[in-house]
């Protein structure tokens, strides 16, 4: 079997486990398997498949990544990362498109918290897609911005598939690390100008919603009845009292 047959046949069971709801993590694992199986030989396969699983858990240049993503499963546990999100969003009210602009920032500040890329952008799908396809957002201003954050999680340290890449690559990781800081500053700034403008031209694209304003103890105890943050709930807290 030629190589890029055998790569569809993966690729294609792969996609298939997927669309089952099977976990990324046995699907992966499953595959790699039956790949070490049919074309590793057999039990010498599965044999070398143990050897690499080891010689990869006992590599000492790997070390931060689960520091990293217990890093980010606390941001995100905690409620940290939804608190920011509503600051980022008070801050920017104002902005043409403002909830793909609070993705791609809030995207960037937990890139150099948390450094797990999918986590990330998991986060942001599941909470920021929902309400801005709500609120009438164009499908590729809700969409296009949360992906784009994850190709810039990548470059911001810390980043664990940039640890994964120079310990396979031989590359010194700090430089690595430190490399990635402008380039992905930059291309953050240039997405949030490029949807500014988009939001500017074609209003349409990202309809303009009144910004929601709870002062004193009456934010504290809407807050307090409500379990995520104004940016992604639909109701506003209701104020008795304002300090």
């Amino acid at each position: 079997m030629t190589w890029w047959l055998s790569a569809i046949v993966l690729f294609g069971v792969l996609t298939a486990l997927f669309l089952v709801g099977l976990p990324a993590a046995f699907a992966f694992f499953g595959i790699n398997i039956v790949g070490a199986w049919f074309y590793l030989g057999k039990e010498a396969g599965l044999v070398q498949l143990i050897r690499n699983g080891v010689v990869s858990i006992t590599s000492f240049s790997l070390t931060p990544i689960p520091f990293f993503i217990l890093m980010g499963e606390v941001l995100f546990h905690t409620g940290v990362a939804m608190k920011a999100i509503d600051a980022i969003d008070r801050v920017i009210w104002r902005v043409p498109g403002r909830l793909s602009v609070v993705a791609v920032v809030a995207g960037t500040v937990f890139s150099a918290i948390s450094g797990s890329t999918i986590a990330t952008t998991a986060l942001l799908g599941s909470l920021m897609l929902p309400e801005m396809l709500r609120r009438g957002y164009h499908p590729s201003m809700a969409m296009g911005p949360i992906m784009a954050i994850g190709g810039v999680d990548m470059l911001i340290p810390p980043s664990a598939l940039t640890v994964l890449l120079g310990s396979l690559a031989g590359i010194s990781i700090s430089q690595l690390l430190i490399a990635g800081i402008v380039p992905g500053a930059a291309l953050s700034a240039m997405f949030v100008g490029w949807i500014v403008l988009r939001a500017t031209l074609k209003p349409a694209l990202a309809p303009a919603f009144a910004h929601q304003e709870v002062h004193g103890w009456a934010r504290w105890r809407g807050l307090a009845r409500t379990t995520c943050s104004a940016v992604i709930c639909s109701s506003s807290p209701r104020s008795e009292a304002t300090a």
